[in-house]
């Protein structure tokens, strides 16, 4: 039973430190956004619309 909670403690671990270092990876690539800019929304124009 100790070997297990070790590795479920292991596990959980290194699901911690990759979901920081995707973390990590979006803060330090994501796009500058300045006040001000127009949203584009792309959206399909053979779309059926349902409004």
């Amino acid at each position: 039973m100790k070997r297990i909670g070790t590795w479920a403690l292991y596990a959980i671990g290194t699901v911690a430190v990759l979901y920081l270092a995707l973390y990590a990876y979006a803060a330090f690539t994501q796009r500058t956004f300045t006040p001000g800019d127009p949203i584009h929304i792309f959206r399909n124009p053979e779309a059926p619309s349902y409004s």
